[in-house]
């Protein structure tokens, strides 16, 4: 055999500078078994060990080779999780729940982002699964048959979110879409509005929170809600001026208006000011998400508040639960809605 070579591949060859776990071991003063021990079940070994192997790791400037280690523990110490945008703050807080409590049970989060695309979802959750996840977060309840086909086939944990459904892949973590509609217009109609109109992204959450909004207008016996979607970002300031000046030359002009997102919603604000429509008194605006912005501005915004945080960290402490071996009765947990009342409805 030619050396340096096996099977006629390269060996890529360890450089003489890069620590080993051997020198990890020797350097804390203890085995090299409890050093591993400590790396990928930091509970299981004594808090003064650990904190001389972290020193130790820390001072030598180890780096575990995580694949190795996965293939002898089979787990990757990575929750996967899927999110329509990463451009949009309103799931930003759901990212920060989903990483706090993933990162208290010792693992790591890979993000991955669809574009609102359910193409894209199938193609980046098959690329996910390739990297074989101890378990997966999705912002959304999976549609596609094939997705949710794969899904159930892989064998591990997963948690959908921000929506609701009597049929989980595994569990859901969320809120009920419609029931935001329906709140919200609830909510409008008894401050005395009549003229009501819904402005959304073109995704499936949004056109939910449509139908309840719409549902409740003609159980009202009101006239049905003009409705605008766009299909650019719903993220953007931009999208929400654009929509709210077209809604302005409408006749008779709406008296309120629910945005689908409180960045929408802030974008409507801001082009009410520029063409000199006052809020609320002739139109009331709305939006949903709670954020900072929306509570920030002037007039503040009237919302439906959303627990975004509580959300990714209760579907990460499921993830967690899942992969310590327990087994949930309760596969649906549902988080329900709170209308805010402020200053612009």
């Amino acid at each position: 055999m030619t050396k340096g070579k096996r099977r006629g591949r390269p060996i890529r060859p360890r450089p003489d500078n890069a620590p080993n776990l051997e020198d990890v071991a020797r350097r804390a003063g203890t085995s090299i078994i409890t050093v591993s021990r400590a790396l990928r079940q930091p509970d299981k070994v004594r808090p003064e060990t650990r904190a001389r192997i972290t020193a130790a790791v820390e001072a030598l400037g180890y780096i575990p080779n995580l694949a190795a280690s996965s293939l002898v523990s089979r787990r990757s110490g990575i929750i996967a999780v899927v999110v329509p945008t990463l451009g949009n703050s309103i799931f930003t807080d759901t990212l920060h729940g989903l990483s706090d409590g993933v990162t208290a049970a010792g693992r790591q989060l890979l993000v991955g982002d669809t574009g609102y695309s359910e193409a894209a979802e199938h193609a980046l959750i098959t690329a996910l699964a390739g990297r074989r996840p101890d378990g997966i977060a999705i912002v959304g309840i999976v549609r596609n048959l094939r997705s949710r086909t794969l899904l159930s086939g892989l064998g591990v944990p997963v948690v959908e979110t921000w929506d609701m459904t009597d049929d989980p892949i595994d569990h859901v973590v969320g809120f009920s879409n419609e029931a935001a509609g329906r709140a919200m217009a609830r909510y409008l109609i008894d401050r005395g509005r009549r003229r009501l109109v819904f402005v959304g992204g073109n995704d499936l959450r949004s056109r939910a929170r449509e139908a309840g909004y719409r549902a409740v207008l003609q159980e009202a016996g009101l006239a049905t809600a003009a409705a605008f979607f766009t299909d650019q970002s719903p993220s953007s300031f931009g999208e929400g001026r654009r929509l709210m000046h077209r809604i302005s030359t409408l006749e008779p002009r709406p008296d309120a208006v629910f945005f689908s997102t409180d960045v929408l919603a802030v974008g409507g604000i801001i082009e009410c000011r520029q063409l000199g429509i006052d809020v609320p008194r002739e139109i009331a605006i709305a939006g949903l998400g709670d954020l900072e912005i929306g509570r920030a501005l002037v007039p503040a915004l009237t919302t439906v508040q959303i627990p975004s945080y509580q959300m990714g960290r209760r579907a990460a402490e499921i993830l967690s639960q899942r992969l310590a071996g327990a087994d949930l009765a309760e596969k649906i947990v549902d988080f329900g809605v709170n209308i805010v009342a402020r200053d612009s409805a």
